[in-house]
């Protein structure tokens, strides 16, 4: 038994196992609170020039580019939605993202109005 090759093949998956977890690593994960647009936002241009509609998926961050997929999940239930970054905000300390109407529902916040999400980035924009 070759045991100098054996450690080589181990070290080398070693490797190969860290350089994938770090890659993952290096994706935008974001927890906090999130909530959604008031209604009387409609029709309003948002920070990308774009009316604000509430029957599309979209939301608004602080940081993250325009055209930026991202994933909020309602940590409480679970639900997931995809929107699209195209606003600026929330304003409101403590919030990390506000989403639009229609997906809020699908995210079950209506009600609440505020609840602990986690973002996730899908597709950073060009």
């Amino acid at each position: 038994m070759n045991c100098p090759l054996i450690a080589r093949i181990l070290y080398a998956a070693a490797l190969l196992a860290l350089a994938s977890c770090a890659s993952s690593k290096n994706a935008f994960v974001q927890t906090g609170q999130g909530s959604y647009y008031a209604d009387k936002f409609a029709g309003r241009p948002t920070a990308s020039g774009v009316p604000y509609r509430p029957g599309q998926m979209t939301a608004a961050h602080n940081t993250l580019p325009f055209g930026t997929l991202i994933q909020v999940t309602n940590v409480r239930n679970g639900r997931s939605v995809k929107v699209t970054v195209n606003d600026r905000g929330p304003h409101v300390k403590g919030r990390i993202v506000d989403v639009s109407k229609k997906a809020a529902r699908q995210l079950d916040i209506v009600e609440a109005g505020v609840v602990p999400v986690q973002l996730k980035v899908l597709k950073k924009a060009k």
